[in-house]
């Protein structure tokens, strides 16, 4: 699979590089933890190398976390390991395959993830189906179409040597749409500025 291996090549890098903006990551860490409780069980789906889910994991009772890269599994569970959390399940799974009993979560999480999918609607839905009433879908996504113009064109040139992984276009206001489409209602919505992801609390209602 393309995108595999491309995520596969890049782990080590993606988890040794810092934090693109920290302010931001921080920012959003504390509203989604105002989210979150102890007896809530959480899905996390392109969970990278594990770092937002283990931040999290010490406030809830379990984190299922998955990603389309073995390479940034194994770096997960490795920090799993090393800090000594264990309510959290890494695995290697495709969010474009996204599939689960409905009503299993109280939260499901997509950091960075929802622009990387070719049926992102298809996604939406069935986390909505997953979702228990009332639970919450938190994600941050690049919306390319409020991006600048040179990022919009620079984005397929990357992709066609290899140093971009499929980026679907769309806007944050077409985003909300979508999810507001699939039955949510937004709860907190940020962005921190120009060609930077859109943070979205979407509630299910319940």
């Amino acid at each position: 699979m393309k995108t595999k291996r491309f995520w596969d090549r890049i782990a080590e890098k993606y988890a040794k590089d810092p934090i693109a903006d920290e302010a931001s990551y921080r920012t959003k860490l504390n509203v989604t933890r105002d989210y979150l409780g102890p007896d809530m069980r959480v899905l996390e789906f392109g969970c990278g190398t594990g770092t937002t889910a283990l931040y999290h994991a010490p406030a809830v009772t379990e984190i299922d976390a998955f990603d389309i890269s073995d390479a940034m599994i194994a770096i997960a569970r490795k920090k799993a390991e090393d800090q000594g959390i264990a309510n959290v399940r890494f695995r290697q799974g495709d969010s474009e395959a996204l599939d689960g009993s409905a009503g299993r979560y109280d939260a499901v999480m997509a950091h960075s993830i929802l622009h990387l999918l070719e049926d992102r609607k298809r996604v939406i839905t069935k986390v909505h189906e997953m979702l228990k009433p009332g639970g919450v879908f938190i994600s941050s996504t690049a919306c390319l179409g409020d991006f600048s113009f040179y990022i919009r064109v620079a984005i397929p040139v990357m992709q066609m040597i290899g140093k971009a992984p499929y980026v679907g276009s769309f806007t944050e206001e077409e985003l909300v749409a979508e999810m507001e489409a699939a039955g949510f209602s937004i709860a907190h919505r940020w962005c921190p500025g120009k060609n930077k992801a859109a943070f979205l609390v979407a509630r299910k209602a319940g």
